[in-house]
């Protein structure tokens, strides 16, 4: 298919809307080679001669030379990261849109603002999720009957956890250190009272929802790829909270004697 483009009518607010949609695919959970990319194949279908990306996990820095000869420098600061991949999806599919057909920068905006919001199951649905998950783990991992409904309940105590940092904002590293003790000391809790058999068995099946997989393979990837940079601050900040997962859950078993 032939790629239509188009001179920009309005550089620096075309530039603006196409570090939008690389902010919103970097804070999604999209590896940095699709970041970049897509914000250098938008770049040549709005008629810029030249484009220049430079992405890591926590910045986005753009410089787009329109054909006037015209130097354009825009950044993004991207201080939160979560893994919403239906987003992905939907914003790749959009500016799949708009490198075959460029839109005009009022309605690039519009079409972005319509794909920007999260779609999210129903906080209820989401709790119930957090305590079967939470279940299933404890039992792949050796736990019986007992072991799999006290994690559950430890599941639902970590999805409260969790929503209740997330309203705080907390750090995303001191918050899975917290959340992880939280956990930890309502399992405690409930072997104590006689529901579940195994605390680490349960514990385990816990802390697999916190654990940062998603982010330390999209890291080994950039590194593939050869963004070395964004591939070692991925891979630091994924074993750092591994390590605070783990020492949030050991500080209260040491302490109960577990």
């Amino acid at each position: 298919m032939e790629v239509r483009q188009i001179p920009p009518q309005d550089p620096a607010r075309i530039v603006a809307c196409i570090l939008d949609i690389g902010e919103l695919l970097l804070t999604s959970g999209a590896e940095v080679m699709r970041v970049e990319d897509t914000v250098s194949r938008l770049c040549a279908a709005y008629g810029f001669v030249k484009s220049d990306v430079f992405t890591v996990t926590s910045d986005i820095i753009l410089t787009a030379t329109a054909p006037d000869g015209a130097v354009i420098t825009q950044s993004r600061r991207v201080l939160t990261r979560s893994t919403d991949l239906n987003r992905v999806e939907r914003i790749n599919a959009l500016s799949r849109r708009v490198v075959a057909d460029p839109l005009p920068a009022d309605a690039f905006r519009a079409a972005i603002e319509q794909e920007r919001p999260s779609i999210a199951y129903a906080p209820r649905t989401q709790l119930l999720l957090y305590g079967a998950i939470s279940a299933v783990f404890s039992v792949f991992f050796g736990g019986d009957a007992l072991d799999a409904l006290a994690a559950f309940c430890s599941g639902l105590v970590l999805f409260a956890a969790l929503q209740t940092g997330s309203r705080l904002r907390m750090n995303s590293i001191l918050l899975s250190t917290l959340c992880s003790a939280v956990t930890a000391l309502a399992v405690v809790g409930l072997t104590a009272c006689g529901l579940g058999h195994h605390a680490d068995k349960i514990i385990i099946g816990n802390i697999m929802l916190l654990i940062p997989g998603l982010a330390l393979t999209t890291s080994l990837r950039d590194m593939i790829s050869g963004d070395t940079l964004s591939a070692l601050m991925g891979f630091s900040e994924a074993l750092i909270r591994a390590l605070g997962i783990a020492i949030g859950s050991a500080l209260i078993l040491t302490h109960f004697g577990g």
